[in-house]
């Protein structure tokens, strides 16, 4: 293009705005202006009471602006109130209007770990009650002490709120919630749930309506085609003796606790 048809079309395109027919959108997307800077909460990380819990200050400069929560410009076509997680980028959005949405860091599931599809928001509570699931108790015997359920509290796993997810009815054991290793965040360190700063699963816990739909992207931070789920674990080995007393029970693919 030459630079007089730009000038040209820079002038219609201002014109036209002025008239009220080209919206700031188009222009941001024909390249003639630049979208809103995000506005960062840093005040959102203080110290704070929470019920009879308080909740420690998040350091700062341990957190990289990227991973702090701030409104932002966010072209979507999904109406205020859904939940869009991109796990590449470790960033969770929340649709709150017209082109724009609020974003947080988050951590989410490592190697091994990683899902995608549509879900919806079927659960909703606050400071909960943790339970690991066998296959978890399996590999960490450790954990075996809470296999009735870790009470909630400022070390419990699922920190200060969650939020349980289910498609098309199923609970496959996947969450957002808070965690109290907010170092984690930014990175790929759970078992497919997504962790966010206790700080922040407040935040959102307060925004997010019960049915609430949530959109987790591909790796490749692509819209999902369907539910993809992670590859069940192996089947540990059947000894001839466990192989006499009873054949091997299949588990289902749905769990009922946190992977």
């Amino acid at each position: 293009m030459t630079r007089w048809m730009f000038r040209l079309l820079a002038a219609v395109a201002a014109t036209a705005l002025l008239a009220g027919c080209v919206s700031d959108h188009a222009l941001i997307e024909a390249g003639l202006a630049r979208p809103p800077a995000p506005k960062i909460d840093d005040a959102a990380y203080v110290a704070r009471q929470d019920g009879s819990f308080t909740l420690p200050a998040i350091p700062l400069e341990k957190l990289p602006a990227e991973y702090r929560r701030q409104t932002i410009y966010f072209p979507s076509e999904e109406v205020p109130g859904t939940v869009i997680v991109n796990p590449a980028a470790r960033h969770l959005y929340l649709i709150t209007g017209n082109n724009t949405a609020v974003r947080y860091g988050i951590s989410v599931g490592k190697s091994g770990f990683e899902w995608s599809g549509v879900a919806n928001v079927t659960g909703r509570r606050a400071w909960p009650t943790w339970t690991p699931p066998p296959e978890m108790i399996e590999r960490k015997p450790e954990l075996a002490k809470w296999e009735k359920g870790q009470p909630g509290g400022p070390t419990n796993p699922l920190g200060a709120r969650a939020l349980y997810l289910t498609t098309d009815g199923i609970d496959y054991g996947y969450r957002i919630h808070g965690t109290p290793e907010w170092q984690s965040i930014g990175s790929n360190a759970s078992s497919g749930c997504i962790r966010m700063i206790n700080q922040d699963i407040i935040d959102l816990y307060s925004r997010v309506p019960a049915g609430a739909k949530v959109i987790v992207l591909t790796r490749n931070g692509q819209m999902p085609t369907g539910l993809t789920l992670p590859p069940p674990p192996p089947k540990k080995p059947v000894t001839a003796t466990e192989a006499d007393v009873a054949p091997p029970l299949e588990r289902p693919t749905p769990v009922s606790g946190p992977v």
